[in-house]
């Protein structure tokens, strides 16, 4: 077996131009979300992980819609005007590929495969070897058989459709990723025929065409089914999101984290984390998040693109979306963060309090019911249940500053542009327009009234 070429020669041609017609929906198949991205996404990753010279991938008629949501990848592309099999489809590759390329053919349906794997098959490809993925399966139904000789060579495959009765007992099957010189596959796509009961143009065929040039066939078998298996229909979808959830759980759990649930927890990105670190159930990550040590997550929290620090609990239904929190916070529970919410150590965030656009202050608290939009929080202020932070005019958003040690009472309403000086308290139920000055308590509401002789209205039984 010779070495693989070094990975400046290595070409990946991706197949995508299936319709995905079991799919019933009116979103491609590639396109389908797999734990928050496209199928095809997973597979552009796991491809330019491998660092080779360039990415193309094959889209079909009406596919535009593909390459537009993934134009920024950083691969290129090309069309397979009609679907005549997955032979004629990597011919449409054939001008983006250099005589001396090392060829690995992928599909934009498959989004489990590992570069590891990948790793191990182009190392089994040389100037007079190519190299076949294949997986052992119970139930092979639907797969392409591998039809090896007496001496455990592979010697073809055969489509399910076009199998003889004792091929259909063979428990190998093909994958359909393989990696091949490029020269060698110029050659043999030039020689298919679709003389087939499907009438395609099987890549498939060039198994046997390498068989009968003494080209090498080195197969490998797959570590894992799952990261073979295709996705036709939402049901195959559900099973490999389930399959991929287990395995995040799996490394999470390896890695010293402790899952109350392995299979109530969903990372739909990247997750990094610290020792010690719980995470309880229904708990969903998206995009880049990093957990300190010691970090505890209740349940039903969703976490996107956020950092949180040392001994900090997220109570349970909290949102923190797009924040940076500090260590030894305290937040929720049913609290949100929204994009740009910036909480030093120390900070708690209670319950039914939303956060956006503004930095909080070290060891400054607003437990109950609170709103803090664009806004500059000092350290060590309190803001009373039911406060709010008017930022918006109708037309456009305005700042508010609140220097340390402020208090403001219940039902507060601060409106910016404002500045609350250092020290100031706000009595309950005020509203405050105006600068508010440090170290002075400033009471904004109306003078309390009772009106003698009024009477409750009642209903009048003769109306409806």
């Amino acid at each position: 077996m010779s070495h693989s070429p070094s990975p400046a020669r290595l070409r990946v041609v991706i197949l995508a131009a299936g319709q995905g017609k079991r799919m019933k929906s009116q979103l491609p198949k590639v396109l389908q979300p797999l734990a928050g991205r496209p199928l095809l996404k997973h597979v552009i990753d796991v491809a330019q992980s491998l660092r080779p010279a360039g990415v193309q991938v094959v889209f079909g008629h009406g596919g535009e819609q593909v390459r537009e949501a993934l134009k920024h990848e950083g691969v290129s592309w090309a069309l397979q005007g009609e679907l005549l099999g997955t032979g004629h489809a990597v011919m449409q590759a054939l001008p983006g590929l250099g005589d001396d390329d090392l060829v690995l053919v992928l599909y934009g349906d498959v989004p489990l495969i590992r570069a590891a794997t990948l790793e191990a098959l182009v190392k089994l490809v040389g100037p007079s070897a190519m190299s076949l993925l294949t997986v052992h399966m119970d139930n092979p139904a639907g797969y392409g058989r591998i039809v090896r000789n007496a001496r455990g060579e592979v010697q073809k495959i055969v489509e399910e459709k076009d199998a003889s009765t004792s091929e259909l007992e063979i428990k190998e099957c093909n994958t359909g990723i393989l990696a091949v010189p490029s020269g060698h596959l110029r050659r043999w796509l030039g020689q298919l025929k679709n003389d087939n009961s499907q009438r395609e143009y099987y890549l498939t065929d060039i198994v046997a065409m390498a068989v009968n040039d003494k080209v090498a066939v080195n197969p490998l078998i797959s570590p894992t089914l799952p990261e073979v298996l295709g996705v036709n229909d939402k049901v195959q979808l559900a099973e490999l999101e389930s399959a991929r959830r287990a395995q995040v759980a799996k490394e999470l759990m390896v890695a010293g984290v402790t899952l109350a649930d392995p299979a109530r927890v969903d990372v739909r990105g990247t997750l990094a984390h610290g020792t010690d670190v719980f995470i309880d159930v229904n708990v969903v990550f998206e995009g880049e998040v990093s957990l300190g040590d010691r970090v505890r997550i209740g349940p039903n929290c969703v976490i996107r693109d956020a950092k949180i620090g040392d001994d900090t609990e997220i109570h349970p239904s909290c949102v923190i979306d797009s924040a940076t929190i500090g260590a030894h916070c305290s937040i929720g529970p049913f609290a949100r963060t929204r994009p740009h919410a910036t909480l030093a150590d120390g900070v708690h965030i209670g319950n039914f309090v939303e956060v956006k656009n503004s930095a909080v202050g070290p060891g400054s608290k607003a437990n109950h019911l609170t709103y803090v939009g664009d806004a500059e929080v000092g350290a060590n202020v309190n803001l009373g249940a039911g406060t709010i932070i008017a930022n918006y005019d109708g037309a456009n958003k305005h700042r508010t500053i609140i220097e340390d040690n402020v208090h403001t009472g219940s039902n507060s309403v601060i409106v910016a542009p404002i500045t609350v000086g250092s020290g100031a308290t706000i009595g309950a139920g005020s509203t405050v327009s105006q600068q508010v000055p440090a170290g002075k308590l400033t009471v904004a509401r109306a003078r309390q009234v009772t009106v003698e002789g009024w009477v409750r209205p009642t209903r009048n039984p003769a109306k409806k």
